[in-house]
């Protein structure tokens, strides 16, 4: 639907200034304001007025001058990532991940709270606790714009609650965002896993790498976040993204919903540490996986038979999950990553690079690309950060209709 709202000269005062900063922050070696004009093709006056703002609120500073042939050198300007920051928690079952990340994205702090046995309300003090360290670890905790948080759909994000998501039970209706907020006195935000995900790898990625893209998230579950024209795709309720339910193996292993072979069964760490029977000393899979998942990835790298079977099969499951997301939405990338694709990437990127050159049933013209992802095992926790800085600083057409 076309929207009817319009615009005024402080929504495209501030649309200009959100649009440089990304410019700037986006260049590790800075630019200059000749470069600016090239790129946004706005006038000198503007830009000069522009970037004497961003100066002045400790945005961006001059980092040196550069000269090429004749004529005046250029003097570059660049980030200055210490300007803001925005704390990122990520709500898992195996762990929950605190981070405080800084304007360009750079990971300033990282902890961890160990969920096992703790309600959710001791969780919740636990989590508001280390936030508050990482805020007062500033030398000027202003700096902080907020507090993001990432965790599980399907989730309420008009009211900040978390619904019924299947791995956390004990956080059935929890208003999070609200009590979170409370807990550190900061604004807060409350995001789909997937989506958040989606947010911080648009927000590390270089300038018009990504457009039409989906985040494949491996964690405890599998998810996509998706991006149409470098924009975070939602949906209706913020709950896009749930691909548990896609059939990638008729034979696989029976899923609760009454199939066989559904993309998220057939992923899940308790079945694949199972299939490769690991944890072999306790027959049994930890709530915390990590160093199982570890071990069987070391396994596999050696060749060990039961281990490079158990992941090969996965990594054809998860092609064969592309092709049908890719033939659906007609995309140009796919970022992977999450908390267990990060432990298993290096067996399982080699293995599901090889096994989406031989899928069937392509139907676009193009192939995938496959990148991964630049956030590491943390990626949900600096997504949700930078749920915060997108919001504050990423210049979207949307930003300037006015609102209200």
């Amino acid at each position: 639907m076309l929207s009817t709202r319009g615009s005024n000269l402080l929504g495209v005062g501030n649309y200009n200034q959100a649009l440089i900063l990304d410019l700037i922050r986006r260049s590790p070696e800075g630019m200059s304001r000749v470069e600016l004009a090239e790129k946004t093709g706005l006038s000198a006056q503007t830009l000069t007025n522009v970037t004497r703002r961003l100066a002045a609120e400790g945005f961006i500073a001059e980092a040196g001058k550069v000269g090429s042939g004749p004529g005046k050198p250029r003097t570059m300007l660049a980030l200055e990532p210490s300007a803001r920051f925005a704390i990122g928690v990520h709500l898992d079952p195996a762990v929950t991940t605190v981070v405080l990340l800084d304007l360009a994205g750079h990971v300033v702090h990282h902890r961890e709270v160990q969920p096992t046995g703790s309600s959710s309300q001791q969780q919740l003090e636990a989590i508001g606790a280390v936030a508050r360290e990482l805020v007062a670890s500033l030398p000027d905790p202003t700096r902080v714009l907020g507090v993001g948080i990432a965790a599980p759909g399907p989730l309420d994000t008009h009211t900040g609650r978390l619904l019924n998501p299947p791995l956390l039970p004990e956080w059935t209706e929890t208003p999070l965002r609200h009590e979170l907020a409370l807990s550190t006195g900061l604004p807060a935000l409350l995001e789909k896993d997937v989506i958040a995900a989606m947010v911080g790898e648009l927000w590390v990625t270089p300038g018009g790498e990504l457009g039409d893209a989906l985040f494949f998230y491996y964690g405890a579950g599998a998810g996509v976040g998706l991006s149409l024209a470098g924009t975070p795709l939602r949906g209706a309720t913020s709950n896009a993204g749930d691909i548990a339910h896609l059939i990638v193996d008729p034979d696989g292993p029976a899923c609760e919903c009454g199939a066989r072979g559904c993309l998220g069964v057939s992923l899940e760490p308790a079945t694949l540490l199972a299939d490769a029977r690991l944890p072999a000393s306790t027959g049994s899979v930890p709530r915390d996986p990590r160093a199982s998942l570890d071990d069987l990835c070391r396994q596999a790298l050696s060749g060990s038979a039961r281990p490079v079977a158990v992941l090969t099969r996965a990594a054809e499951r998860i092609a064969r999950g592309l092709v049908q997301l890719d033939n659906l939405l007609d995309l140009t990338d796919a970022v992977m990553g999450g908390p267990v694709w990060a432990r298993l990437s290096p067996f399982m990127g080699p293995a599901v690079a090889d096994a989406l050159g031989r899928a069937g049933g392509v139907a676009t013209v193009n192939r995938l690309t496959l990148r991964e992802s630049r956030l590491g095992t943390d990626v949900a926790a600096v997504g949700a950060a930078c749920l915060v800085l997108d919001g504050a600083f990423t210049a979207r057409p949307s930003h300037l209709l006015i609102t209200g």
